[in-house]
């Protein structure tokens, strides 16, 4: 449960941020929130198959930008193609 936890916090964090970072469709800022926690999952398991590991928070929130500014260039692309 913590876990969860953890990640639906960072998950957020990591959506605000990536809102910032990436260039393209504008969101509103409870989308990008939203696209952060799927990324915060992404990073994860991104991450989990090249062999690192997120132990500390600041870690955690890295991970999961990544993962949220892998969701968010995915998000733009299908949007450009519509």
């Amino acid at each position: 449960m913590e876990r969860l936890l953890t990640i639906l916090i960072v998950g957020a964090i990591a959506g605000w941020l990536g809102s910032l970072l990436m260039k393209g469709t504008k969101l509103a800022i409870g989308a990008y929130i939203v696209l952060g926690i799927l990324g915060a999952f992404v990073g994860d398991a991104v991450f989990g198959v090249l062999g690192f590991s997120a132990n500390t928070l600041i870690a955690k929130i890295i991970v999961a930008t990544v993962g949220a500014m892998i969701v968010i260039w995915v998000v733009n692309a299908i949007w450009k193609k519509r």
